[in-house]
């Protein structure tokens, strides 16, 4: 590759600076968070947008419009900058708030709802998850297919009015409490000289007869992952989300918004903040550590903002995005590393000590960072081929 085509790659995105309004909000989310820990309604966690399932909690967001914050107020949204929402997602994941409930509802479900769904499907759907009332799981991994989403084997075969699907979703986190999937199925063969086409995405009903959820419980017994088999379900033909055909563009474009968030680098910062509350700041070798940490964490938010500041300006930054959930899962990692490195405590999930509390449910939920939205060797891959680079 020429020096020309390498420079045409480069992955140039224009800073952001928050709107003196957004920081003004930032302050309004900081005083309920406040007002809400004071009154024992949450307790912060490591990984809490995963973990922490608490649909009142959901829907005290939604009566304040802070769920939806930039859909359309016909559907039940506030039609707000990106940037604020940003504020309030950053807020929300620094505190260790249980948002489990509505994430992904609010995150992807929503806007793929919006930018692929009918207006029948919008107006059913939309204004109870602005509510923090409707939540959504998403069916894309499958046993046996690792990373390569292309070789996935569930069916949707057409009967008449309806589809009727079949096959294995897993990893799909709150399934056994969620509403909804967006489940991605085939609706036709694999092609030898296109694996991607012949897919689409179903909205299926988790409670509908042969939808079977089992659990996939963590090291310490901790169930939000799922298994979820689909054995003849019957899903109408106004539930297909978009073009029948056309489920791997519509998924792609969703992991943007999966893979760019704060959440992607926020889930250990708990934990970080443990460490900087007991880091001895006259040792060179703990300063040292805890600075490169924080330089890390403050690039990667800067990073984030420009994504936010992309999707505003109605663009797919998905190279960038990509970018961020690699870098942001390898920081979360070495939070725990450095912890376990420097401080003088034993991970124990039911010490009275927040650290050992914190650094013990880190090192539970990490075998997970870097494999949901993408394993950081298929995300580095999707970096590669962005930038010409393969």
């Amino acid at each position: 590759m020429t020096a020309a085509t390498a420079a045409s790659h480069v992955l140039r995105l224009p800073d952001v600076e928050l709107p003196a309004e957004a920081e003004r909000l930032r302050d309004e989310v900081r005083t309920f968070l406040d007002a809400e820990r004071r009154r024992g309604a949450f307790e912060p966690r490591t990984d809490a947008w995963l973990a922490g399932f608490d649909p009142a909690f959901s829907a005290r967001l939604g009566e304040r419009g802070w769920l939806g914050m930039t859909w359309p107020r016909r559907y039940g949204g506030h039609e707000r900058p990106a940037l604020h929402r940003f504020v309030v997602v950053e807020e929300l994941l620094a505190a260790g708030a249980p948002v489990a409930a509505h994430w992904v509802s609010d995150r992807q479900s929503g806007p793929a709802l919006l930018r692929y769904g009918t207006e029948s499907q919008r107006e059913k759907f939309l204004p109870p998850m602005a509510a923090g009332r409707c939540f959504f799981a998403i069916g894309m991994s499958e046993p046996d297919s690792g990373s390569d989403l292309a070789s996935i084997r569930t069916t949707a075969r057409r009967e008449g009015d309806a589809w009727v699907l079949n096959g294995t979703k897993v990893w799909t986190s709150q399934a056994h409490r969620c509403h909804y999937m967006f489940a991605l199925c085939r609706t036709s063969p694999s092609q030898k000289t296109n694996r991607h086409a012949g897919m689409s995405q179903f909205i299926v009903d988790l409670t509908a007869p042969g939808v079977t959820i089992t659990p996939i419980l963590l090291l310490d017994g901790e169930h939000h992952f799922n298994q979820v088999v689909l054995d003849d379900v019957r899903v109408d033909d106004d539930m297909v989300l978009g073009m029948v055909g056309a489920g791997w563009r519509q998924v792609t474009s969703e992991l943007a918004y999966e893979r760019s968030g704060p959440e992607r680098f926020l889930s250990t910062l708990p934990l970080l903040r443990e460490l900087v509350r007991s880091a001895d700041p006259d040792d060179d070798h703990q300063a040292i550590a805890v600075g490169e940490l924080v330089a890390h964490l403050w690039t990667l938010r800067r990073l984030s903002l420009q994504i936010a500041g992309a999707l505003d300006r109605g663009e797919a930054p998905d190279i960038a995005a990509a970018l961020v959930k690699d870098a942001g899962t390898r920081l979360e990692n070495d939070i725990i590393d450095v912890v376990r490195a420097l401080a003088q405590v034993e991970p124990s999930r039911n010490s009275p000590h927040p650290a050992e509390r914190e650094l013990a449910r880190a090192v539970l939920h990490a075998p997970g960072f870097t494999l949901r939205g993408g394993t950081n060797e298929v995300l580095r891959g999707i970096v590669a081929r962005g930038l010409g680079l393969r």
